[in-house]
């Protein structure tokens, strides 16, 4: 009599549940050795000097709207000249047959240079100038949860002209809004019901777990530890989790920000090793809402999302099966947490 077959995790279909949004990923490793024909892309020039004359976010240079950076000699941040959320929108909302519905959004968008080098990206900065990036995150999510009006503080990086990136001068994004947006909304959600069945942090217990199997962690250092998370969608994704639980970027003491800027640096460097080539990916700290009481169940972390799958020209498309059922990937996290361990 034939033996039934065993699932095994590593070469069978399966689905996995993320734990922060109660979404699914279907794993198909089996489907690693088809071969491809697909698009492949163009890799962008890398021959950027220190200093562009045309560039706006170059020190002294002008800006989109007329007005000029100051000479600036580390991280430095300023107000999108094209925001995509304005604080002066007046209060209000559109209905049409119980049907349709759209509300108001009040915020600011803030931009942060990264660097006035406009030649070096995350990985190359020194320690010193990413703890420079940190403390002005710091300092700009303190000035923006200081306006009543403002719930949520997203901050992001989109680096790489396939993640969208209109500049390739090193620098992120802070959006602050209103209202809480659908990632923030799902994360809050099952965050608080594991805290209030059983009164920890989910992250901190899933951490916790991740520390005692290793498969899928990348980098750790004594206050956070960078891994491929057990529900990963995109083939390299990653998330940063700090050791200690704390709900923003605020209760960072000096030795945390220190371990962020290298750990930052480590993966970041681990990324452009991967397929030698200046690694994109759009990435970001999710955070506890603001001026919106205490959030015990949150827990500070920070994913990156990268869309290289096979090499530095082949990337992963969100198509057909993912937009019109759920995500879907071929290589195993713990088969992508294991090349980046090894660089590549």
């Amino acid at each position: 009599m034939t033996e039934p077959h065993i699932f095994d995790i590593k070469e069978h279909p399966h689905r996995r549940l993320n734990l922060l949004t109660g979404e699914w990923v279907l794993v198909s490793p089996h489907r690693t050795k088809r071969p491809w024909q697909g698009k492949v892309e163009n890799l962008p020039p890398d021959n950027r000097p220190a200093y562009d004359p045309g560039c706006y976010l170059c020190p002294g240079n002008q800006r989109a709207d007329g007005g000029a950076n100051p000479p600036y000699t580390g991280a430095y941040a300023f107000t999108n000249d094209f925001s995509a959320l304005l604080l002066d929108t007046p209060p209000g909302s559109y209905e049409v047959g119980g049907l349709l519905h759209a509300e108001s959004e009040k915020g600011i968008c803030r931009v942060i240079s990264f660097s006035p080098r406009h030649d070096l990206t995350l990985s190359q900065l020194s320690l010193e100038a990413i703890e420079q990036v940190i403390d002005l995150w710091a300092e700009e999510f303190r000035n923006l949860s200081a306006n009543p009006d403002i719930r949520y503080i997203q901050i992001f990086e989109n680096k790489g002209e396939i993640m969208g990136c209109s500049n390739p001068h090193p620098h992120g994004q802070i959006w602050a809004e209103s209202s809480l947006p659908q990632e923030i909304r799902k994360e809050t959600a099952r965050q608080s019901a594991y805290y209030q069945e059983k009164g920890k942090s989910l992250l901190g217990d899933y951490l916790e777990l991740e520390n005692k199997e290793k498969t899928r962690v990348v980098i750790e250092n004594d206050h956070f530890v960078a891994l491929v998370p057990f529900w990963a969608v995109w083939p390299y994704e990653t998330m940063i989790i700090s050791r200690r639980q704390v709900q923003t970027i605020l209760q960072f003491n000096p030795e945390e920000k220190q371990a962020l800027a290298a750990i930052l640096q480590q993966l970041t460097a681990r990324y452009d090793t991967l397929f030698q080539v200046s690694f994109p990916y759009s990435a970001g700290m999710h955070q506890s809402p603001v001026n919106d009481g205490p959030h015990p169940e949150w827990h500070w972390h920070m994913h990156f999302y990268p869309p290289l799958l096979r090499s530095a020209t082949v990337k992963k498309f969100m198509v057909g099966y993912e937009m019109l059922a759920n995500p879907q990937r071929d290589i195993t996290p713990e088969w992508a947490a294991g090349r980046l361990r090894e660089g590549g």
